[in-house]
């Protein structure tokens, strides 16, 4: 059963909002702590509705969309240290019609006529951790875990110790070169792992700590300040890819795969190189027909375009590239009973309610909640406290509930709350709206904290040290109430020394951190004040167009009243739409807001907003792309020009730099010729940024 799609934009601004804090709750639980609370089935079905959301409100894309984020940021006990090149994630299919789609998109991105065959390669999407081995004179020096994507943490002692990793490589490896792969412990070891604890356990009288799964126990193993600690644990490495490589010894995935395996890693049985969409389906039958079997542990299949100059163009969007794809393995179901509907109050005051499970497992993972988004789900599934429920490992939110078993049994409806349960604020729903939200702002303790959370972590101000914990014991205090507060918080530095946990080393290292920032980067300042519909991709492009933060004050201020030329100058900024330009609008029009917002520019001094893009003859133009382009997509145009630091605009104005005009351009090319902007063709643009490169 599939969740009914937002009914208006407000509705799917609420639900991506809510997407996107627990989907970084969840990146953060498996990829930082190693304690994931859902299955992969369950986090892919959450990335399936975010994604879905997106595509129906291209103007709400968040600036901390789940889709544009790899993973979690590492965990502070080993050295962080950056990848040359990011370690990006994948996007989902769950159907043949996906991977069609997914063809589909690369003939269409590369202009390709249909009978031009793409050949992909297929390989088991095993369950592990992700890992970075760079070689530089053939020799290793350097192991990383992905991290973020952007930065992973230095894990290169315990790597060491595991038998699958060359410590060198032969002759015909290039100098410099980065292997990626998937670390894991396959079945047979789990089981003897877990095993030999729960003896070593029993032999010292002790509580027995067993890992849940392999792949929980190749993350605690691998991630170890002892590396005698991993080199006695039996972890394994598998072969998926490479990243940064001085010389890539082929021009197909297939073949560099061979060449790496050549050199002495392991790679899988089962990686194929598929002619057409056919065969790679008929590999993804077969290894899923062979998954009891495996050594390790799968879920799903991974498909590559072969052709790595096809894979150069293609680039990545957001966190995955467009030239992969992994198919992942049916979703599961499972029967358990609702035994109590909670409520949660959100960052913009949002109550969501949770169904609390009995616990139930589903293909080897317990789940003991799911979300019910609101009260109108709750109605459409007539759920109450005490039902028997089906509950999905994979759909469009993870976990779901899926059908209500006891339905028709005479009991009362769940009654929505009409106060929030922190604060008992009176709760309401906005007209059009159906979320209902605490009317409490900031005297909501719930609100106030999730709010000043957002408005520290790692996409806004990402003040390293005031995390959750120290926030609360700050609110408590009295100390801090709205962000300006947290550039006052020196003033307490007498105080906070000698208060348990802190000493005076700990208190001078956070208002070090406090003070770094307070010339804070002005597009990561305008997401950090949540405004609604104002993710990190928008605030940036918002940034872009006006440089500073009066600059776009005073713009969404002048549209709010009417004002045609500000209202046009947010028209230019590529997908943001008239939510975003009215959220703006009500945000400064809000006395309390204007107050918060001057206290804390009284405090910070943003710099002007500079886009670091390759200089070009673009840079800081704005270009209009008409007609037909025959060498390359649209989409790959517009990822070029902003690339080179241009805007990218679909009408054309006295504000229009530059038109790049193919065959069939029309009432764009006129308009373009009336204004006497200059106009190129698709060849010169290909010079353009050939010379940029």
């Amino acid at each position: 059963m599939t969740a009914p799609s937002p009914a208006t934009p407000e509705d799917a601004a609420a639900e991506l909002e809510r997407l996107a804090h627990d989907i970084a709750r969840h990146n953060r639980l498996y990829h930082t702590d190693d304690a994931p609370e859902i299955s992969d089935a369950d986090y892919d079905a959450l990335m399936r509705r975010n994604a879905a959301i997106e595509a129906a409100f291209p103007e709400l894309v968040r600036a901390d969309s789940p889709a544009r984020l790899v993973g979690a940021a590492p965990s502070g006990h080993l050295a962080k240290v950056a990848h040359a090149r990011p370690m990006m994630s994948l996007d989902n299919a769950f159907s043949a019609e996906d991977v069609a789609d997914f063809v589909a998109r690369v003939r269409r991105f590369l202009k390709l006529a249909e009978n031009t065959p793409v050949a992909l390669t297929a390989e088991p999407k095993i369950d592990g951790l992700s890992c970075s081995l760079r070689y530089e004179g053939r020799r290793l020096v350097r192991a990383l875990t992905r991290g973020d994507g952007t930065t992973g943490e230095d894990v290169t002692a315990n790597v060491r110790t595991i038998e699958d990793v060359p410590q060198s490589l032969p002759a015909d490896a290039p100098d410099l070169v980065e292997i990626r792969g998937e670390i894991y412990m396959a079945k047979a070891d789990f089981l003897a792992l877990n095993a030999r604890l729960l003896a070593e356990a029993e032999a010292a009288g002790k509580d027995a700590r067993q890992f849940a799964n392999p792949r929980n126990a190749a993350a605690g193993s691998l991630r170890q300040k002892d590396a005698a600690v991993t080199a006695s644990r039996p972890l394994r490495f598998l072969v998926h890819g490479w990243g940064e490589a001085s010389a890539v010894p082929g021009d197909t995935q297939y073949d560099v795969i061979r060449a790496v395996a050549g050199w002495g890693f392991p790679v899988a049985d089962t990686f194929e190189r598929c002619a057409d969409t056919a065969a790679a389906l008929a590999v993804y039958d077969r290894i899923e027909a062979q998954r009891a079997d495996l050594p390790f542990d799968i879920d799903g299949v991974v498909y590559k375009v072969d052709r790595l100059d096809w894979q150069a163009r293609l680039g990545s969007v957001g966190r995955a590239p467009r030239w992969a794809l992994a198919h992942k393995f049916p979703a599961e179901r499972a029967q358990t009973t609702l035994e109590r509907i909670s409520i949660q109050v959100g960052r913009t005051g949002k109550l969501t309610p949770v169904a609390r499970l009995e616990p139930v497992t589903v293909g080897g993972v317990v789940v003991s909640n799911a979300t019910l988004h609101n009260a109108h789900e709750i109605a459409r599934l007539g759920v109450r406290e005490g039902d028997r429920v089906v509950i999905q490992r994979a759909g469009d939110v993870i976990p779901q509930i899926v059908e209500n078993l006891t339905r028709d049994t005479e009991r009362p409806a769940y009654v929505f709350p009409d106060h929030c349960p922190d604060c008992g604020s009176e709760a309401v729903a906005e007209e059009g709206e159906v979320d209902i939200r605490c009317t409490g702002g900031l005297i909501c303790p719930a609100q106030r904290l999730e709010r000043l959370k957002h408005f520290v972590s790692r996409g806004a101000l990402d003040i390293e040290g005031l995390g959750e914990k120290t926030l609360v014991e700050f609110i408590d205090l009295g100390w801090i109430a709205e962000p300006a507060d947290i550039f006052r918080l020196a003033a307490h530095r007498d105080a906070l020394v000698g208060r348990e946990g802190w000493q005076a080393k700990s208190v001078d290292a956070l208002l070090a951190a406090i003070a770094a920032k307070r010339a804070p980067d002005a597009a990561r300042l305008l997401f950090g004040l949540g405004i609604r519909h104002v993710g990190q991709v928008t605030a940036r492009d918002l940034m872009r167009m006006f440089v500073a933060l009066p600059a776009l004050r005073a713009a969404a201020e002048a549209a709010r009243e009417g004002d045609a030329d500000a209202a046009h100058r947010f028209a230019l900024i590529d997908g943001v739409g008239p939510a975003v330009v009215t959220a703006l609008g009500d945000f400064f029009h809000e006395p309390h807001n204007v107050r918060a917002w001057d206290d804390l520019l009284a405090e910070i001094a943003p710099p002007p907003f500079v886009v670091e893009t390759r200089a070009s003859p673009v840079s800081g133009k704005t270009v209009v792309f008409t007609g037909t382009l025959e060498t390359m997509s649209r989409d790959e145009a517009k990822a070029q020009a902003e690339s080179l630091g241009a805007r990218v605009a679909g009408s054309v104005s006295a504000k229009t730099d530059l038109v790049v005009a193919g065959p069939g351009a029309g009432s764009k090319l006129k308009k373009a010729a009336e204004l006497g902007i200059e106009v190129i063709d698709e060849a010169a643009w290909g010079r353009i940024v050939a010379d940029a490169n």
